[in-house]
């Protein structure tokens, strides 16, 4: 019954039943949403798990999966459910289509940035240029992926802020995590140390550290790097698995400094010389 018929008398019992039948089948509506909502995430993750495992998909893959099909799907189901209640509420959905088709064909001029966004969207994931809990340099920020979506990718930064970029503005990816990662330390000594005891004694440090799992290769001692103002600077480098190069380099220039510490061998620092003129 429509209440904006001609002839429709006003009659308040007939409302109140109205407003009571049509507001039980909105909350039967939302609370199907809150159920299917769940359930059909759960469902898909699951489906996706399979398949990543039949497949042998790789972990950042999987995530990367879940987490679009799962936005496709809340979308989707929005969708359905905002139509739904515009139909117990005796809004004519047709029209309202129509009407919203040639609406969006006059502001798909300007929405040119939002095609941008889902088309790089769509190839970024397509070509496996970045996936969920890659360390990557994209659209002016550096940090791991947390989300691969069809319009903006989230990038989580080392100080914790979680950066939103648009796909459009992801014009050139470099992607950390793909191979193995080099731990790179430099460690000065004085003029006046043996340069060739120094490099022995780093490479004893180096060869504990070739047990550790984190390396993939090495680390080596590769020689003299630079000559400094004050010192001689060797250079030690190794490869390591995704991710650990950082800790790596931590626990190596600690080990160094004892073991340096341990030979006598001075690791300079920045004298400042006063000369006072007698008047």
């Amino acid at each position: 019954m429509n209440l904006f018929e001609e002839g429709f008398e006003f009659n308040p019992t007939v409302l109140l039943e109205l407003l009571i039948t049509a507001g039980l089948k909105i909350i039967v509506l939302l609370i199907a949403f809150a159920i299917i909502k769940p359930i059909g995430k759960k469902a898909i993750e699951a489906s996706i798990n399979r398949i990543s495992t039949q497949r042998n998909i790789s972990e950042g893959r999987n995530q990367t999966l879940q987490k679009l099909s799962v936005n496709i799907f809340s979308y989707v189901l929005l969708f359905i459910l905002v139509m739904m209640l515009l139909s117990v509420v005796n809004i004519e959905i047709g029209p309202l289509l129509a009407g919203a088709g040639i609406v969006g064909l006059a502001i798909g001029f300007g929405a040119q940035g939002l095609v941008s966004d889902i088309v790089t969207g769509f190839f970024l994931l397509i070509e496996r240029q970045i996936e969920v809990d890659d360390y990557v340099t994209a659209g002016g920020y550096d940090g791991v992926v947390e989300e691969v979506g069809i319009r903006t990718t989230k990038i989580r930064s080392f100080d914790g802020t979680l950066n939103f970029v648009p796909n459009r503005n992801i014009v050139g990816v470099a992607n950390h995590s793909r191979g193995n990662m080099r731990a790179l330390v430099d460690i000065g000594i004085g003029y006046d140390e043996n340069i060739d005891q120094a490099m022995d004694v780093l490479q004893k440090v180096a060869d504990d550290f070739a047990d550790d799992e984190r390396f993939v290769e090495g680390p080596n001692v590769l020689g003299v790097q630079s000559l400094g103002s004050s010192d001689v600077v060797i250079r030690i480098l190794g490869k390591t698995k995704n991710m650990e190069q950082w800790a790596v380099e931590r626990d190596l220039r600690k080990a160094m400094k004892e073991a340096l510490d341990a030979a006598d061998i001075e690791i300079p620092f920045p004298h400042q010389v006063f000369i006072q003129k007698d008047s």
